[in-house]
C-alpha cells in the first residue's frame, strides 16, 4: 500500500510545539515607549551664536545691533521691528543660546528664532534679553501706513524706528534678510539671520512679544476677531469674523484676502491712531 504524503496530525502537533519552544528561546526586542519632551527642552533647529558679532567686535566695532521684524504677512495690526545691542565685553552671552539646566527650570530654553519658541518661552526669553542687552529699540508702523505706502516701505520704517529707539547710535547693523535703504550706518543683510546671529534672534523675539501683546490688547478692545490667538494672521476663525463683523480700522484693506471678504466696509475703533503710532 502507498504511504500517504500528508503528515499525520500527531507529527504536525509535535512540529508546532518544537517551533513554539524554539521561538520562546529567542530574546524578545523590547520597544521603547515614546516619551514626550519636557516643556523646558530647547526648541529644535539651529542655535544662533555670536560669531558674526565677534568678528565685528574684533575690528573695534562695539555697538552691533541685530534687527528683525514681526507681522509682515498678517491681515491686521502693525508691522513691529526691534533692534538689540549686546555688550561686547559680556562673557555670559553664550548662556543665552545654551542656558544651564538650572535656568531651563524657569522656562528659559535659550534665544532662538522666535517662530521656534512657544509664547511662554518667548516671554521668558524677552526678559533675559532685556537683562543682558546694552540697548533695545522697538519700531511700530500701523496698518494704515502699510495700506498707503506698501509693505516694503512699512518694513523699512519699522526698522528705522527701532534703530532710533535704541537711544544710541550703533556702529554696525545686522539686518535679517533685507538691507536698509540708507547708507547712514554700515550694515549687512544676513540671510536666515534669526537662526545664525544671537542679536538678530533676540530682536525677532522682542518684536514678536511686543506685537503679540499689542494684538492681545486689541482683542480686549475688539472682541470677536480672535486677535489674542491669531494675532492678526489669516485663519479660518479670522476670515469668518471678517465676514460677520467687517474689517476694523486695524485691518490692512489693500490685502487681497481682506478686500475680497470685506469690500469697503470699515468698523471704526476708538483712538486707533493713538494706540498704534
Amino acid at each position: 500500500m502507498a504511504r500517504s504524503a500528508e503528515p499525520s496530525s500527531t507529527s504536525s502537533a509535535a512540529s508546532r510545539a518544537r517551533r513554539r519552544a524554539s521561538a520562546s528561546d529567542e530574546p524578545r526586542v523590547q520597544r521603547r515607549p515614546r516619551v514626550s519632551a519636557p516643556p523646558t527642552t530647547p526648541a529644535p533647529g539651529p542655535v544662533p551664536d555670536t560669531r558674526i558679532e565677534r568678528l565685528l567686535w574684533g575690528q573695534g566695532i562695539d555697538l552691533v545691533a541685530g534687527i528683525d521684524e514681526a507681522g509682515r504677512g498678517s491681515w491686521a495690526g502693525p508691522v513691529v521691528a526691534a533692534a538689540v545691542i549686546f555688550p561686547s565685553t559680556c562673557e555670559s552671552l553664550e548662556a543665552l543660546a545654551w542656558p544651564p539646566p538650572a535656568t531651563c527650570e524657569t522656562g528659559f530654553v535659550g534665544v532662538r528664532d522666535s517662530k521656534k519658541l512657544t509664547p511662554r518661552q518667548r516671554s521668558v526669553a524677552a526678559e533675559e534679553i532685556r537683562r543682558h542687552a546694552s540697548a533695545v529699540g522697538v519700531g511700530v508702523v500701523p496698518s494704515e501706513i502699510v495700506d498707503e505706502m506698501g509693505l516694503s516701505f512699512a518694513g523699512q520704517l519699522a526698522f528705522w524706528r527701532a534703530v532710533r529707539g535704541l537711544r544710541i547710535d550703533p556702529g554696525y547693523l545686522l539686518v535679517d534678510g533685507f538691507p536698509l535703504w540708507s547708507p547712514r550706518f554700515p550694515q549687512s543683510a544676513v540671510l536666515q539671520g534669526d537662526a545664525r546671529s544671537l542679536s538678530i534672534a533676540a530682536a525677532s523675539i522682542i518684536a514678536k512679544v511686543t506685537r503679540d501683546g499689542m494684538m492681545a490688547a486689541l482683542d480686549q478692545e475688539l472682541p470677536g476677531y480672535g486677535f489674542a490667538h491669531n494675532v492678526g494672521y489669516g485663519t479660518a476663525e479670522h476670515g469668518n469674523a471678517l465676514r460677520a463683523l467687517g474689517p476694523t480700522a486695524y485691518h490692512r484693506r489693500t490685502w487681497a484676502p481682506v478686500a475680497a471678504i470685506c469690500g469697503s466696509t470699515i468698523v471704526q475703533s476708538p483712538d486707533a491712531e493713538e494706540e498704534l503710532t
